[in-house]
């Protein structure tokens, strides 16, 4: 698991947008907060690789559509390389389809591009510190077309710690092989935790499981 960021010292930051004028006024507004620090700025994924392995950074503020390497690529490589670093993905409501690429890669959280400056910095914190965040519009909708849990099953569910656990870390889009190593644990010992996950999330695959479980507060 992450571990928790020094709240003296400010969470560093890259911005990611085909945009120039978005990119510089969302630096503009976490300028005014004394919790973040814009390191760089990049016009596409490919862009963004680069600098990433020339400066780390805690936490990338990405657009989903931009052109040479958008951010579902984007994603994918940086995850494919191994690195953890935490990742948000700025939405509109046109963005479904992408929005659950990005769940399947391992995004760590979705903001609408209309978010206010509190609700952003708020956002920022509790992913760069571990957490994981969906809008719950964007959540809502996201779930439109997915089965719902009744409202007799939820308060059935129980989930334990390890399983709460593998769940987050399911959210973030690792492996079996991965979570293993997180946790300490073999992979086939995983690989049941998993099955058990989808069993009682009634969850036919690990996107709708991670889904079910924003849902339900479970992550």
């Amino acid at each position: 698991m992450p571990a928790k960021l020094d709240k003296k010292v400010p969470i560093t930051l890259a911005l990611i947008d085909d945009q120039q004028l978005v990119r510089h006024g969302i630096a503009s507004l976490l300028s005014l907060s004394d919790k973040v620090q814009v390191l760089w700025q990049a016009q596409n994924g490919l862009e963004a690789i680069d600098k990433l392995a020339q400066q780390p950074v805690d936490l990338i503020l990405s657009d989903i559509r931009m052109p040479e390497l958008d951010g579902i690529g984007m994603l994918k490589q940086i995850r494919a390389s191994g690195s953890r670093v935490r990742i948000i993905m700025l939405t509109t409501f046109d963005d479904n389809e992408l929005l659950m690429a990005s769940i399947t890669q391992g995004a760590n959280g979705f903001l609408l591009k209309d978010v206010s400056l509190e609700k952003l910095i708020s956002a920022i914190t509790r992913v760069a510190s571990g957490g994981y965040l969906i809008e719950a519009d964007v959540l809502q909708e996201l779930s439109s077309n997915q089965e719902q849990l009744s409202i007799d099953s939820l308060s059935e569910i129980k989930i334990s710690s390890r399983e709460s656990e593998i769940l987050t870390l399911m959210a973030g889009g690792l492996s079996n092989k991965e979570i293993a190593a997180a946790v300490f644990l073999a992979q086939g010992t995983v690989k049941n935790h998993i099955s058990n996950i989808l069993l009682k999330l009634e969850s036919r695959d690990r996107t709708q499981a991670v889904l079910k479980a924003l849902q339900l507060g479970l992550i």
